[in-house]
C-alpha cells in the first residue's frame, strides 16, 4: 500500500486537473474529454465495453500463453544446440523488427477475420522478449560452474535443469513482464484490421470522432496491463518466498 500510495495520489491530482481544465474551457471536449465524460460513456455503454474487454482479454491471454510456451521451448532448445541458435535466431529477430501493423493484413489473409488473427498478432509481438531474455538467462551461468558440471559428466538436460534454469529465473521473469505489455499492443493492432474487441471499438470511435469512447477503451486497456503486471508480481513473490535462501541470495 505504501508503494502504491504515491501513484494513487498522482492519479487523483492528474484526474482533477484534467477535469478543471476541460470544464474551465481551456481545452475543447472534442479534443480531450473530461474524466467525468469518460466515466459517463463507460456507464452508458458498459455492456459494449464489457463484451469488448472480455474478447480482447481472452485473445491477449491466448497470445501471451502461446508465446510463453513456444518462446520458452525455443530458448531451451537454443541453449542445448548452438547450431540451431545460429540458424533460427535471426528469423526471430526479423519478426521483432518488422512492425506488426505492416504484416497484420497478411495475417487476415492467412487466418481470416476475428480471434485467430488477433491471437497470431499478439503472439508474434510478444514472443521475442521471452526468447531473448530466457536465452540470456540460460547463458548467464559462469564458465567455472559449467566446467564443474562437465567434470561430473552431467547430461545437457541435467545441466539445463540444475544449473542454467535456476540462474535464468530473474531473466525469464523480466521477459514475461515485457511480453505481457507487448501482447496487449499486438492484440489491439490485430483488432484494428481483423475486428472485434476494444481495438474495433477504438477504430469505430475514430470514424465517429468520439474521443470519449477512445479514452474509455484506453482506460480499460491500462487496467488490463496493470492486472497482468500485478498478477505476475504476486506469482513472482510467491515463487521467491518458496525458493531456497541460497538461491535467492545469488540473484
Amino acid at each position: 500500500m505504501k508503494r502504491s500510495l504515491p501513484a494513487l495520489i498522482s492519479f487523483i491530482i492528474l484526474t482533477l486537473g484534467l477535469e478543471l481544465i476541460v470544464r474551465g474551457g481551456w481545452v475543447s471536449e472534442t479534443l480531450l474529454p473530461s474524466p467525468s465524460m469518460v466515466l459517463q460513456s463507460l456507464a452508458e455503454m458498459r455492456s459494449d465495453f464489457i463484451v469488448a474487454f472480455k474478447e480482447t482479454l481472452l485473445n491477449v491471454l491466448a497470445g501471451l500463453f502461446l508465446s510463453i510456451f513456444i518462446g520458452s521451448l525455443v530458448a531451451f532448445v537454443f541453449s542445448l544446440s548452438d547450431l540451431l541458435k545460429r540458424a533460427i535466431l535471426p528469423f526471430a529477430i526479423f519478426f521483432q523488427t518488422v512492425p506488426i501493423i505492416a504484416i497484420a493484413p497478411l495475417l487476415v489473409i492467412y487466418f481470416g477475420f476475428g480471434s485467430p488473427t488477433v491471437i497470431a498478432s499478439s503472439f508474434i509481438v510478444s514472443i521475442f522478449p521471452i526468447i531473448a531474455n530466457t536465452l540470456m538467462g540460460l547463458e548467464s551461468a559462469s564458465q567455472s560452474q559449467r566446467d564443474l558440471f562437465r567434470i561430473y559428466k552431467a547430461t545437457p538436460l541435467q545441466t539445463l535443469w540444475k544449473l542454467k534454469l535456476p540462474h535464468a529465473y530473474s531473466y525469464i521473469y523480466s521477459g514475461f513482464k515485457i511480453s505481457a505489455g507487448l501482447s496487449i499492443i499486438g492484440a489491439i493492432a490485430g483488432e484494428f484490421v481483423a475486428g472485434g474487441g476494444l481495438g474495433a471499438m477504438i477504430d469505430s470511435a475514430r470514424t465517429q470522432q468520439r474521443v470519449d469512447i477512445v479514452f474509455g477503451a484506453l482506460l480499460l486497456l491500462s487496467l488490463m496491463g496493470l492486472l497482468f503486471v500485478g498478477t505476475m508480481a504476486l506469482i513472482n513473490r510467491i515463487i521467491l518466498n518458496k525458493r531456497p535462501l541460497a538461491t535467492r541470495s545469488q540473484e
